[in-house]
């Protein structure tokens, strides 16, 4: 039963290549399980009020199980091997944008996480999906990406004491003598050497090895057991629900809006090339895609609900996909493993801000990989898709990024001629991303 549901003998694959799919994917992003409560409780942040950050076992089981969910709806619902877990980048605009920058309490925060879950589930079942993304021009989609890509590693070069605060001219080199700055720069080296050679989960590899020569080096404690309890989702757990009714205001809806937007392109992106790399799209068509992104949706309601920002599906699947994985049982395998590394949280305590910055920094290589796909000669494109990459980094806002370019793209191609070209929807956030800046001035 389980071998015809998920189609072995159509799509060529056993039980063998699947699980060692689902393996090899888990290992591609395990780095999550501990960079993620890092992220969220603002850790590599000195001197906050206790206020502002999030328990990190209540996150770490959070990030567990939501990518477990996540993971298993997608394998069962829509059957592609594809894992799903709390997003990079998003992350970092919960933590660094919404909370520090904003000052927006992480539980309102949650609530527009849970807001844009639900909504994304009200526009998979519409098919109003569809219709909003053909409305937003490819470039600004890669210029977004790669905005993020420049965020989090300017966020991984600041956990890792490479960059500073410099009164003269804002940011400046930290000193590269410090004992966690050159553990960093370590885990950077031997992260980069792992990637160049294609080691499968070259990133939780790198973290490995920089913690182990962190303790070896006297830079991080020892600790105490590697297998322990479940840590509780009581201080997280049901939160989002609580705050519902204070994300009505024009500063929530651009938050709202940008999980959205985000989690929208990054998944239709995701699906499209481990798809495509898997063999399985149709004339150029991906089956099965209203279900795909139903358990997509379902994951972020599921994730904000226990405690984590955006669940979004992983391009780490394609490391799954590399090793055999073809059906969504590869996904099953990975929710399981998932589950099982809930009882490692006592591994927790050894991930500190020099582990995790060189995960940080290789995942912003990473989605920078889109600036090759905008069209750079055609200036009234090129303007708003580099105000938005160059804005989210300077701005320490990925929200403040996307705001600008959304602004300026009817401004350059109003006055190219081009006002036709324009969709409708892209009009109507201009005028949004107007009143947010407005708001922010008051």
């Amino acid at each position: 039963m389980i071998k015809k549901y998920f189609q072995f003998d159509e799509l060529g694959t056993n039980y063998k290549r699947e699980i060692v799919a689902g393996l090899t994917t888990f290992l591609s992003m395990a780095y999550i399980l501990f960079v993620n409560p890092a992220v969220l409780s603002l850790s590599a942040v000195p001197d906050l009020p206790n206020e502002m950050r999030m328990d990190q076992g209540a996150v770490f089981t959070a990030t567990a199980i939501a990518a477990a969910v996540g993971s298993l709806l997608m394998g069962l619902i829509a059957r592609y091997p594809i894992a799903l877990a709390p997003g990079m980048g998003l992350n970092a605009f919960f933590a660094f944008t919404v909370v520090l920058t904003m000052g927006i309490p992480w539980q309102t925060a949650l609530s527009g996480v849970l807001m844009s879950g639900m909504i994304f589930i009200l526009l998979t079942l519409s098919g109003i999906r569809e219709k909003i993304i053909n409305s937003i021009p490819e470039d600004l989609k890669y210029a977004v990406g790669a905005g993020i890509g420049l965020f989090i590693t300017f966020i991984g070069f600041q956990n890792a004491g490479i960059i500073v605060n410099n009164d003269a001219v804002l940011v400046g080199l930290g000193h590269l003598t410090n004992g966690n700055t050159l553990l960093a720069i370590f885990g950077v080296i031997i992260t980069v050497i792992l990637m160049v050679r294609r080691v499968n989960g070259g990133i939780f590899i790198g973290m490995v090895v920089t913690a182990v020569v962190g303790m070896i080096a006297g830079l991080i404690d020892v600790p105490t057991k590697v297998v322990g309890s479940v840590p509780s989702l009581a201080p997280t757990f049901g939160v989002a629900f609580e705050h519902l009714d204070q994300i009505f205001n024009i500063k929530m809806l651009a938050v709202v809006l940008t999980f959205l937007f985000v989690d929208f392109f990054d998944t239709a992106g995701t699906l499209v090339a481990v798809a495509n790399q898997a063999g399985l799209l149709k004339d150029n068509k991906l089956p099965r895609a209203g279900k795909a992104l139903f358990a997509d949706s379902c994951a972020t309601v599921v994730g904000a609900i226990l405690g984590t920002s955006t669940t979004t599906s992983y391009i780490e699947s394609s490391a799954g996909v590399a090793a055999g994985g073809r059906t969504g049982f590869t996904s099953v395998v990975t929710a399981i493993l998932f589950l099982l590394a809930l009882f490692f949280s006592p591994l927790l305590s050894v991930v500190t801000a020099p582990v995790t910055a060189p995960a940080l920094i290789i995942v912003g290589v990473l989605m920078v990989s889109s600036l090759g796909k905008i069209e750079w000669t055609r200036f009234e494109i090129a303007v708003p898709s580099f105000l938005t990459l160059i804005a989210m980094p300077l701005t320490y806002s990925i929200a403040t990024g996307i705001a600008i370019g959304f602004i300026f793209y009817p401004i350059t191609m109003i006055a190219k001629g081009k006002a036709k070209e324009i969709h409708p929807i892209m009009y109507g956030l201009f005028v949004v991303f107007i009143l947010y800046f407005a708001f922010l001035v008051e």
